[in-house]
């Protein structure tokens, strides 16, 4: 399948180019453009209707994908996400699959499988806000950031510790633990909460801006204003 990603860094667009019956499937809201001989099905993500809700409500992906299929010409077809940040490829395999944040999900090839019902990650993370769903199968996944994407690749037992809210994505091949930023004192008033230390190998993807962060900054210069018109 041929793509092109443009405007990379910050305001990514991921076009797909499709041959006739080739297929791409998208979150829900993505598209920016497609052409006129582009077929599109709505279907719900999982194949159950309970596995659906799961990802819903665990994984805050969409209930819905789309698939966009090229008819009898060639095609085209556009996807953005992230309000501003990167798009990256990442080549999954049988013996490489990976570990993605809930929202960095924006398209993938056929046989790209997201499992929520994956309970690796979950533990001691919904107060933070946190959920990851593990990848596998054989196609091309696009994740995108908030902010710039920063990899890393580690060799067998080196270690990296990255703040949950700008994890992206490892390679399920590290090991990996969440753990408390300091002790109690920096968990609670160090404004890093609560961190995840990977060990290789495998590829890290951590995202160079922190959505928390910008709404909180946002938040600063709307409450004046909400606070005015309540009055």
């Amino acid at each position: 399948m041929d793509f092109d990603i443009k405007y990379k860094p910050s305001y990514s667009m991921l076009v797909v180019k499709l041959k006739p019956s080739e297929v791409v499937t998208a979150e829900s809201g993505a598209m920016t453009y497609m052409s006129p001989n582009i077929d599109v099905h709505t279907r719900r993500r999982e194949k159950s209707l309970l596995g659906s809700i799961g990802l819903k409500l665990l994984g805050r992906q969409s209930f819905w994908v789309n698939d966009y299929k090229a008819e009898r010409d060639e095609g085209e077809v556009a996807f953005v996400s992230a309000p501003v940040g990167d798009i990256e490829t990442l080549n999954v395999k049988s013996n490489k699959g990976y570990i993605v944040q809930k929202s960095a999900y924006i398209a993938s090839t056929q046989n790209v499988d997201l499992d929520v019902k994956w309970q690796g990650f979950t533990k001691g993370l919904f107060g933070q806000g946190l959920f990851m769903i593990k990848v596998s199968g054989d196609g091309t996944l696009f994740i995108n950031t908030f902010g710039a994407i920063d990899k890393h690749t580690l060799k067998p037992d080196q270690t990296l510790i990255v703040d949950n809210f700008h994890l992206v994505a490892f390679s399920d091949s590290c090991d990996y633990k969440v753990k408390k930023f300091g002790g109690l004192k920096e968990t609670l008033l160090g404004g890093e909460g609560l961190v995840t230390e990977i060990k290789g190998p495998g590829d890290v993807y951590i995202q160079t801006k922190n959505l928390r962060e910008f709404v909180d900054w946002l938040w600063t210069l709307l409450e004046p204003r909400v606070k005015s018109r309540a009055r």
